[in-house]
Formats: C-alpha cells, structure tokens, sequence
C-alpha cells in the first residue's frame, strides 16, 4: 500500500505541477499495483524497529537528560544491542541543536557517551577478568568465541593491547566485546580505561557532530536512504549467516579434538 504522504509528498516537489492525484486514484493506483508481502513484511519491520529504538531513546532524553546519554552508551558498550548511531547523533540533535545550545555542548554530549562507553566496557571487563579464560573456554561456544580466539587475543594483547584498545573502540560490531579479550588477558585497568576513553570520544563526538549538523533533516535523509535497507540488511544477515556457519564447525571440530584427546589420556592411564 502506498500511503497518501507519499503522493502529497511528490506534489510538494512539483512533480505532479498539474495535478495532485485523488484520494479514489490513489486507491485505484494502489490496487493496480502488485502485492509483494514478503518486501512489505520486511519494510514494515524495518520501520517498527526504527520507531521503536528512536522513541525509545527520545523517551529516556526527555527523562533524564545528559544521564541518558551515559546510560544508553554505558548499556551499549555491555555487547548489548543499543546502536551507538542512534544514540550518539539524537544526543547531538535533541539535547544541543534543538535546544539551540552552541558547538561546545556537542564537545560535551561527546564527552559524555564516552563516558558511558567506559563505564560499560568496565562492567564487561571486570566480569572477564573475574571469570577467567576457564569461564570462556566453558560459556564461551555460546557466543560462537573459540579456544583459538581466546590463544590469538592472549598472545596479541601482550605485544599490542593498548593499540588494540584504542581502535576496537572505533570499530562497529567489535567495540561492545573488547574488553571480554582485555580482562581475560588480565590489561592493566588503568591502561585499559584511558584507552578505551580515548578511543570512544571521536567515535562519540563525531557521530555527535553528525546528529547536531543533519539531525534536522532526518526524515530527508532517511527517504534518500530507506531504498538501500533491504539490501543492506540482506547483505549483513549473509554475513552473519556464514560468520555463524564457520564459527560452528570451528567449535564442533574443537569439541571432537577434546573428546579424542580425553578419551586418549584415559585409556594410557
């Protein structure tokens, strides 16, 4: 179904200049067009979610202002799913530039998601670092982490630690679970907490910047963008598919290994 904004929308542009259609012409338009449920299921789930998260986030401003942005980015850095690109730039839009506060806040709501990056990244170290390689090596399958992951972060954060610290924390998908490898291999905290602040702050403040500079015109930007969702989504979810798939068959070729090497000790006792 295509909705009447859509056409009034059009008419707004000047693309019907002669004539807007009709409420009877849109619905005979929408008739003649075909059904297609399965991109329509996919497309109305998009924009539930979408709506969902940004109400979400707009609620938790409006309740607690700047804390909101500590808390949302502190639950964040946990691995939990609360994007940072939805978080960061609506604290840039909503809490500076509709507020009509000057560049220096936008610094300061910076600032203030890397905080909450630290905070969250703490929390997950130090459950890594009390439970040990031995709480990985037992729970660790079920977040698809092998014991080949576990030797490589060992041996990589003893010669590269800090660096990796500070550019995970830029990374997409991988900064929320940096500091599992961190406090497994026992960083030091002091070493572990600048590093990450360092690293999350241009993350934050630019994603910050990119809320107070564009976040009034987000519904022009999410129109020009909504057509590549799909794509994108499916693009990501093959990815995700096949990163599982290896990942699987990594752990199952480990387990095997084990249960050989275990049944082998046994039988030369």
């Amino acid at each position: 179904m295509i909705p009447l904004e859509f056409y009034l929308n059009l008419a707004r542009e000047g693309i019907y200049e002669d004539h807007c259609p009709t409420l009877p012409e849109i619905r005979l338009i929408n008739q003649q067009r075909p059904e297609r449920p399965a991109i329509d299921f996919i497309r109305d789930l998009i924009d539930g979610t979408e709506a969902w998260l940004l109400d979400f986030v707009t609620n938790v401003f409006d309740a607690i202002g700047w804390f909101g942005v500590i808390g949302l980015m502190a639950i964040e850095s946990t691995a939990i799913p609360l994007p940072s690109e939805i978080v960061m730039p609506f604290a840039g839009w909503k809490l500076v530039e509709e507020k009509d506060l000057g560049f220096v806040f936008v610094v300061l709501v910076g600032l203030a998601g890397a905080v909450g990056s630290l905070a969250g990244s703490l929390i997950e170290y130090f459950v890594a670092r009390a439970g040990g390689r031995p709480l990985i090596e037992k729970y660790g399958k079920y977040l698809l982490i092998t014991n080949t992951d576990l030797d490589r972060a060992d041996r990589w954060f003893e010669t590269r630690g800090d660096l990796t610290v500070f550019v995970a924390r830029m990374i997409p998908g991988v900064r929320g679970f940096i500091a599992i490898p961190a406090g497994i291999a026992r960083m030091n905290v002091w070493k572990f907490a600048l590093f990450t602040f360092v690293g999350a702050l241009p993350w934050t403040f630019g994603l910050a910047l990119g809320g107070f500079l564009l976040g009034a015109n987000y519904e022009d930007i999410r129109s020009a963008t909504r057509p590549f969702d799909i794509p994108i989504i499916l693009t990501i979810l093959g990815l995700v598919g096949w990163f599982v798939w290896h990942r699987v068959r990594e752990i199952r070729t480990e387990s095997r290994e084990a249960a050989l090497a275990a049944t082998s000790l046994n039988t030369d006792e």
